[in-house]
């Protein structure tokens, strides 16, 4: 399946991809710094929800395409498309 994105869903996933990867160069320096134990787990987990939102925008946009590209496809195709989606679904979960 590819995956077309429009440009305000390809800026939303591209700002907290961003977003993280600034929170990971965070935890990178804490950690080299030898911050507290708590604040470096709480921005990890802050990188963590960061990835997670951005990789379920994409989902998400998969989805919709898949319902609205996929009405015209064959049953089995859609069913391996929605196989293949709920896969990458359960791998964010």
């Amino acid at each position: 399946m590819e995956l077309t994105m429009g440009a305000q869903e390809l800026k939303t996933v591209v700002n907290r991809l961003r977003r993280a990867q600034g929170q990971i160069a965070g935890v990178i320096k804490m950690i080299e710094e030898g911050r507290d134990c708590e604040e470096v787990v709480t921005q990890l987990a802050a990188a963590s929800r960061a990835l997670d939102k951005a990789g379920f925008a994409v989902i998400a946009t998969g989805l919709q395409q898949c319902l609205t590209e996929g009405a015209t496809g064959a049953d089995e195709d859609r069913e391996q498309m929605r196989a293949r989606l709920e896969k990458l679904f359960l791998s964010l979960a």
